[in-house]
Formats: C-alpha cells, structure tokens, sequence
C-alpha cells in the first residue's frame, strides 16, 4: 500500500482532500513569489507580490495613534493595570466596549446612514472563519450558495472545505461592466433546481473582489427582492467598505432593507472584517452581523471556535471608539487609495493597457484581451505564465476568479510603497514594448524550470512540481493561510 493510501486510512477525510482549492493559479502565483520575493537591494529582479490585497499605506497614521494612546495596550507600563481583567477568561459574547465601538466603526464606514445593534455583532477568527461561520449556520453538506462571478478565489476554501457546501457561479460579464442582473440570477438558481440542488442563499461582495467596484442601490433592491421571493438567505461580504475612493458613494445592504417596506430581514447577513479597511489582518478579526436571531444564538456558540483575543479586543476598543482619529483616518485612506490607483492605472495607459472602471478596493481588474495570442483560457494562462516568469509580477489571472471571459487579471496596489509600483509599472511597460518589436524582456528568468500547477472546470492541467511549498506543510507563510 503507498504512503498517501496509508495516510488517506490514517486521516480524515477533511485532512486529505484537495477541495481547499489549493490547485490553482492563484495560489501557484503565491508559490512562485514565496520562492522568490522581491527585495529593492537584497533581491532586485525578484517577483513583486501584487496578489496580496492588504491595506499598508496609512500603518503610519495607526502607528502614531499607539504612540499617543499608550493605555490602550495591556503589554505597557501605562495600561499593564488592565492586565489581570484582560488576561481572564471572556465570553463568546467579547467585550461589551468591544462590540460597541465596532458597531460604531461599522456605521462611519457607511456614512451613519445605518446603525447596527452590538447585540448582534458575532465573533470570528477574521472574515475567513466568519464566512465558515455563517455557512454552518445556514446550510447542510450539500446545499448549494449562488456566487456572482468573477468571485474571490478562497471563496472555495472558506465557504465549502470544511461545510460541505457547495457555490454555484452566477455569470456576469464585461459588457455591462460584470453588473449582477436580475436574468443571471434566475438562470443559475433556475439550472439549480434542474439539478436538484437545494440552493440555501446567494453570497455577494460588496464592493467586489476583485472588481474594486460597489453595487448601486437598484440592484441591491433586485437582490433583496429575489432572495425574498424564493425565500433564500443573502450573504453580503462588505469587507472592503471602508475602501470607497471614488463616486458613486457606497451603499449597503443594511442601508438597503431600511427602505424596503416588504424584507425578510431575517434572510439578511453581513460578513465583516478590520482586515482590509484598517489593514489588520494580522488582528484576526472577523465578524457576523445577522438580523436573524437564531443565527446570532447559534453563531455565538461557534464563536468560541475562533474568538478574537480580548488583549486584541481591548486595544481595538480604544482606538475605534477615538472618532476624531477614525473619522482622520477614514478620509485619509480613501485619499491615498485614489492617489494610488490612479498612478498606477495611467502608468498602465502609457502602454496601453486599460482597467474595468472601479471605486473600491485594494485591486482593479485589468484588461490584457488584447496581449492574448489565443482568445482563450488557455491563452491566458500562457500569458500569466509570462508575467509570472518574464516579469516577475504575481498577478491573478481571472479564470482563478472563475472570470467567464479570458484575458482578465486582478492587480493588487495597496500592498507595497510606492517605488516598487513604479519598479512594477516599468516592468509592464519593458514587457509589452517588448511584444510590440517582438523582442523578449531582458530580465533573468529567477526559475527556468517553474512549472505551476493549474486544475479547475477548465484545465486538466497538473503539473505542480514537488520541490514547490504546499499550504500542507507546517511553513508560517503558506500561501493557503495568508491569502487574500
């Protein structure tokens, strides 16, 4: 008997198999950059990590704030009378302080044209075990969640691994700029019943990963209205709220509700996170926020599978609950966002290379159709292979986003300062000059023999080489962990 048979009887069934969604482009992009980072003097010709979406351009603002509140941590001279109450043992419930300024923070973020009830805040171990979260509260192994496409990637790790259930793609596309309709949704949900899959609820993310785009109120209305008809559960992803750089302003699904006489709020839950719109995701704080209250009751209790540490609690407490300083850095990250992208998109434009319009985000979506030989997915992902290995850039190509049409890449911008952007934009601009005279990049190839590996609905392609690191093994930067 071979050792994975013997390890397959030995483990669970959880444990062994491939269903995290770890064979795909998008994490084999993570692998090529996790073998060979780039460094401005260390490692020069490096890949450039731009399939990261975190936040770092305002730590300078937060890293001022600590510097001034020094009571707000346990572990200083000035706090360490907090200690003993910190350090005991907390509820699932979290601080009371805890809740209340997070409900606070959620209602700025949106303008405070909702409130949100802290009774109905629910812990999680960052908007990862939040989204698992609420899929065990909702569905059995089995039970299907429509999901507009293109959809985050982990998507597949987060909400099925572990549950059991199972996303079906609604289709969107560029020719409305990848908008959700009214026909897509009632087409998958009605190829579902065709099927015979008990479909439980939809999953939107608003604004979008990886569009950078938010969704308008008409068709937050739509939404609504279709999950009310058919009595299934909406799943809003609003992590990215607080990263609104540009008109049209955002509006949430609890904006939404507010105004429709006819909901069934009891339908409607809202996935939240400090992650992306303060940009700590080393803080591991992900929440639930439910208008049902069995799911609060029943959410609760799983929390205690993944709380935030009430040291992370009262720190967080603190410094949310400091309005002049949210308010300042809400509006100072919104500005440098902008700023960021826009240097960024007009580089590209220099060369020719245009980006699906957005006002969100910590990525734009960017249009390579043009750069592809082939028209096709596999088109693209000769393509991605190049970047991946001529210029030594880490983007996502959009069939790891289950994209419907090939030549789209997510590019993310907020992870890195601004000389390597503009290391990156010079090599993108060197790579398609390139392509235009015919010529190849005179950039050192840092693996000649990289193979990645690459299987979905689309490809049958396998070819992960073994020396490659795998999210299974006990490395603290696995590319499964830290995705995003």
């Amino acid at each position: 008997m071979s050792l994975e048979n013997k390890n397959r009887q030995l483990l669970s069934k959880i444990a062994t198999n491939d269903k995290h969604g770890e064979n795909s482009p998008y994490f084999d992009g993570w692998k090529a950059y996790e073998s060979n980072p780039f460094h401005p003097t260390k490692n020069p010709q490096g890949v450039i990590q731009m399939g990261l979406a975190e936040n770092q351009l305002c730590f300078d603002l937060i890293e001022e704030w600590i510097r001034n509140n020094p009571k707000a941590s346990i572990c200083t001279p000035e706090g360490v009378n907090e200690f003993r109450n910190i350090a005991n043992f907390q509820d699932y419930h979290g601080l009371p302080e805890f809740r209340n300024a997070v409900a606070n923070f959620m209602s700025k973020v949106r303008g405070g044209r909702v409130r949100f009830d802290p009774d109905r805040i629910i812990m999680s171990g960052g908007a990862t075990g939040a989204n698992e979260l609420i899929m065990f509260c909702l569905a059995d192994p089995g039970d299907a969640f429509l999901v507009p496409s293109p959809y985050y990637p982990a998507f597949v790790r987060d909400l099925c691994w572990r549950t059991g259930v199972q996303l079906i793609p609604v289709q969107c596309h560029s020719s409305n700029n990848f908008k959700i309709t009214r026909e897509a949704l009632e087409e998958a949900y009605m190829k579902a019943q065709e099927g015979n899959i008990n479909v439980k609820g939809l999953i939107i993310t608003n604004p979008s990963n990886p569009l950078g785009t938010t969704i308008e109120k008409e068709t937050l209305k739509s939404i609504v209205s279709f999950i009310n008809e058919n009595n299934i559960h909406l799943v809003c992803d609003e992590i990215y709220s607080g990263t609104v750089f540009d008109t049209p302003k955002y509006v949430s699904v609890a904006e939404v509700i507010q105004e429709m006489e006819e909901c069934k709020k009891d339908l409607i839950h809202i996935i939240y996170s400090l992650s992306k719109d303060m940009g700590l995701p080393g803080f591991r704080v992900g929440l639930v926020y439910s208008y049902n209250n069995e799911v609060v009751n029943c959410g609760r209790k799983m929390s205690s599978f993944g709380l935030v540490s009430s040291q992370t609690q009262h720190f967080l407490a603190a410094m949310l609950s400091d309005n002049k300083f949210v308010d300042k850095f809400l509006a100072e990250s919104s500005r440098r966002l902008r700023e960021r992208r826009e240097f960024f998109t007009k580089g590209l434009e220099k060369v020719n290379i245009t980006c699906l319009p957005s006002n969100a985000g910590l990525f734009f979506w960017m249009n390579l159709r043009s750069l592809l030989k082939e028209k096709t997915f596999e088109g693209e992902m000769k393509l991605w292979r190049l970047i991946i290995n001529e210029v030594k850039l880490n983007v996502s190509p959009g069939s790891a986003f289950d994209c419907s049409e090939p030549g789209w890449y997510r590019v993310c911008f907020a992870n890195m300062d601004h000389e390597t952007v503009e290391i990156a934009l010079m090599r993108i601009r060197a790579f398609v000059n390139g392509r235009d005279k015919g010529k190849n990049m005179e950039i050192k190839r840092w693996k000649s023999n990289l193979r990645l590996s690459f299987s979905s609905r689309r490809f049958d392609e396998k070819v992960m080489s073994p020396h490659m690191m795998s999210p299974h093994s006990p490395i603290p930067h696995s590319p499964l962990v830290r995705a995003t």
